[in-house]
C-alpha cells in the first residue's frame, strides 16, 4: 500500500471479525482501525473511534454470526459512529450475512428478514456492501446501493488442487456431489474446475432440524466425494447426504462450506457421521468452540480474498476481474 492508501484508506473490524480483520490488513499492509467497543451495564452497544476519519474511505468489517442480533446492532453502530465522524465513504464487509435463510415467504404470516436486515444497514448509512457467498444470491437486489459478492470459491479450488495426494491419487477419483439439488449450479462448476464427475443428492426437508434424503443421481462407489455448500448449520444436510453416499460404495468424504455455523448438535453429528475431513473458511471465528472437531477440520483463509476486493474498491476497479476464468459467486 501506498503512503496516500495509508493514509485515506481505513479498514476496522468489529468483535466478531476482529482477527480476520487483522488478517486483511496484515495482508494489505495497513495498520488495523483503532476503535474501542464497549457495552453499558444494561448491555446497550458503545462504539468509539479512536483516530480521525473525516474524508477517509472507511471499511467496517463484522460478521453478523452467533449471537447474531448482537453482532447486527455493533454493525449498526459502528457505521452510525463512521457516519458522524465524517467518514467520506462506509463499507460494510460482512463476510457471513446472518438472516440471509429468511429471504421468502414460504408459508403464511412469517417475515423477510434478510430485506429488513438489509434496510436496517442501509437506513445507517452505509455507501456500500461488500459480502460472501450469499445463502440466497437475491439478497444482493434487498439492496438499493450497490454490493460486491465475492465466492471463496479460488480459495477452497486452490486448497483441493494443491492438496489432493492428502485424500486421493488424483482428482479424476473424486466426484463432487450436491447435497441437495439447489446447489447442483455451484457444485457443477467446482466439478469442472476441479475435473471431476458430478453426483447429486434429492433431498427433501421435514423440518428445520430433520432432513430426509430421497435419492442418489450419479456414480460414487469406489470414489472419494466431496460435498460443496455455502453453509454447515446443524449439519443435518451433510450427515445424511455422507451417509447414503457410503451406502453406494464411497471410500470417503470430505465436507466443505465457507461458513461454519455449526450450531446445535451439528459437532456431534458430523463426529458420529462417515464425513473424514470438514474443510471450512475464517469467515466466522472458530477458537474454542470447534474444538470438537479438530481432528477433522480445516480452515482456509479468505483475509487475502476480501484485502484484494478491498483494494479493488478503494481504488475503483472491478471486483468481478478478481473471478475472471475461475468459480464466481453463485447468481
Amino acid at each position: 500500500m501506498s503512503a496516500a492508501d495509508r493514509d485515506h484508506l481505513k479498514i476496522f473490524a468489529g468483535t466478531s471479525s476482529r482477527d480476520l480483520g487483522k488478517a486483511m490488513c496484515d495482508h494489505l499492509d495497513l495498520p488495523l482501525g483503532q476503535a474501542t467497543v464497549s457495552r453499558f451495564a444494561d448491555g446497550e452497544c458503545i462504539v468509539k473511534l479512536e483516530e480521525d476519519v473525516r474524508g477517509r474511505d472507511c471499511f467496517v468489517v463484522q460478521s453478523t454470526c452467533a449471537p447474531v442480533d448482537e453482532n447486527l446492532m455493533e454493525l449498526l453502530v459502528y457505521v452510525d459512529c463512521l457516519r458522524r465522524a465524517s467518514a467520506k465513504r462506509i463499507t460494510a464487509v460482512i463476510p457471513y450475512f446472518g438472516y440471509a435463510r429468511q429471504d421468502r415467504k414460504d408459508e403464511g404470516r412469517v417475515p423477510i428478514t434478510a430485506k429488513l436486515v438489509a434496510n436496517l444497514i442501509t437506513t445507517a448509512g452505509v455507501d456500500r456492501v461488500l459480502c460472501m457467498d450469499l445463502h440466497a444470491a437475491q439478497i444482493q437486489g434487498f439492496f438499493d446501493l450497490p454490493v460486491d459478492h465475492l465466492s471463496a470459491s479460488p480459495v477452497i479450488a486452490e486448497y483441493f488442487t494443491s492438496r489432493v495426494h492428502d485424500f486421493a491419487s488424483d482428482l479424476s477419483d473424486c466426484v463432487v456431489v450436491s447435497p441437495d439439488v439447489g446447489n447442483v449450479k455451484v457444485a457443477n462448476t467446482y466439478a469442472n474446475i476441479l475435473g471431476a464427475d458430478l453426483a447429486i443428492i434429492d433431498k427433501r426437508r421435514q423440518s428445520g432440524t430433520k432432513v430426509v434424503v430421497k435419492n442418489l443421481i450419479g456414480d460414487v462407489r469406489g470414489r472419494v466425494v466431496l460435498m460443496f455448500d455455502d453453509m454447515i448449520s446443524t449439519a443435518g444436510t451433510i450427515c445424511e447426504a455422507a451417509r447414503v453416499v457410503m451406502e453406494e460404495g464411497a471410500t470417503n468424504v470430505i465436507a466443505t462450506a465457507t461458513h461454519a455455523v455449526l450450531v446445535g448438535i451439528a459437532m456431534e453429528r458430523i463426529r458420529s457421521s462417515p464425513v473424514s475431513k470438514v474443510v471450512i473458511t475464517d469467515s466466522i471465528p472458530g477458537g474454542a468452540r470447534l474444538q470438537p472437531l479438530a481432528d477433522r477440520l480445516v480452515t482456509l483463509s479468505v483475509a487475502k480474498l476480501l484485502g484484494e476486493a478491498i483494494h479493488r474498491i478503494h481504488h475503483d476497479q472491478s471486483v468481478s476481474a478478481m473471478f475472471r476464468g475461475g468459480i464466481g459467486p453463485k447468481r
